[in-house]
């Protein structure tokens, strides 16, 4: 019986077409592929403008540097993601403040971040978590208290906000990732920027290209943050394709829910109203994520725990005045929520394994 994996890249002879082609243009770097490749993101995600980088992690960074976020500042962040949320803005000089979320919907919290409020605080970096859109009224707060929103939209290519708008055109920049596991992947590392605000959109190519202008003199301090002409070209493709990924994932999704929604020690995710869910992953609240766990892997199926350690309790903020600190749900969700494979190419088949799995765990 064949392993079913958590993710598998999308790879057909279009994309190896347009690869090969690209490099025998002989035109690897800054040329029409990026281009396109960032206005064609940035329309499709409610955007202005769409800079391609190398990955997800450096957009957070060049995102920061966009809004001049440096030493002294604070940047309000979520403990239960991946840990470049918080590491960008220690690499940026500035203090990230860990913010617990929200117990149905798993995303930062409103009220958590009213009370993590400083003078200091200048940025709030909200995770659409497992594609889950972040609460809406974040905009309005934001705006009230004159507070960067960037959109950590890594895992959110194509969900769309209540208010109708899609993931990287709601906040002041938002970062996508492109990794192989992504919704959306590129043949190996990437990532983007996109912002609403014209005023940022005229310095975000020259950020990725050490801040350089037209002529090439340096106005800023950026960096080497380019994607490959290869990696856009194959971006491209896939991105014509991710409606229709999408659709399957969603409907993955929902044969979950009919499967698991009322089975005695497991929740499954809620979506927030008015949203569409992206579905990058499918997280079920286990009472026994171990058991769960071990009866999947015994029906030869991937799982991952997503995040099993909250970041502010990793050792590498183990000086942090919050290392340890009382984030309440965070504590006691992030180490039972079981990812299990929703992506696009999943068979009928598959999916009914992992259904059986599932149920059988709860069973026994």
């Amino acid at each position: 019986m064949e392993r079913i994996p958590m993710a598998r890249p999308s790879w057909d002879d279009e994309m190896r077409s347009a690869a090969v082609a690209t490099l025998d243009s002989l035109h690897w770097v800054k040329g029409p592929q990026g281009k396109a490749f960032g206005r064609e993101f940035s329309a499709y995600s409610d955007a202005v403008q769409g800079t391609p980088c190398q990955s997800g992690s450096v957009a957070l960074w060049a995102a920061l540097r966009l809004l001049d976020i440096g030493p002294g500042d604070e940047v309000l962040v979520p403990s239960m993601t991946y840990i470049a949320t918080a590491t960008c803005v220690s690499l940026a000089g500035a203090t990230p403040v860990f913010v617990d979320v929200e117990p149905d919907h798993w995303c930062i919290d409103l009220a958590g971040l009213e009370a993590a409020r400083t003078p200091n605080t200048k940025a709030v970096i909200a995770v659409h978590l497992y594609g889950q859109m972040c609460d809406d009224r974040l905009v309005d707060w934001c705006k009230e208290h004159n507070i960067a929103y960037i959109e950590d939209a890594a895992q959110a290519h194509g969900a769309v906000s209540a208010a109708g708008v899609k993931a990287g055109g709601v906040g002041d920049v938002a970062c996508f990732s492109f990794f192989p596991s992504k919704n959306l992947a590129v043949g190996g590392e990437g990532g983007m920027m996109t912002t609403r605000r014209e005023d940022l959109a005229a310095r975000m190519d020259a950020l990725v290209n050490h801040g350089r202008d037209a002529r090439l003199e340096s106005h800023e301090v950026g960096s080497n943050l380019r994607m490959s002409e290869v990696s856009a070209a194959i971006g491209r493709i896939q991105l014509k394709r991710l409606d229709d990924w999408l659709v399957r994932r969603r409907a993955i999704a929902e044969r979950y829910r009919t499967a698991f929604e009322g089975l005695e020690g497991l929740v499954v995710p809620v979506v927030r109203p008015g949203t569409q869910h992206a579905w990058h992953q499918y997280c079920l609240l286990a009472e026994d994520p171990a058991g769960l766990r071990a009866a999947l892997e015994e029906a030869n199926i991937d799982s991952r725990i997503y995040y099993a350690t909250p970041i502010h309790r990793q050792q590498v903020y183990a000086d942090h005045p919050q290392f340890n600190a009382d984030l309440p749900v965070t504590d006691d969700v992030t180490h039972r929520l079981v990812a299990i494979p929703v992506h696009h190419q999943m068979t009928d088949d598959e999916v009914e394994r992992v259904v059986a799995a599932v149920q059988a765990s709860v069973v026994s």
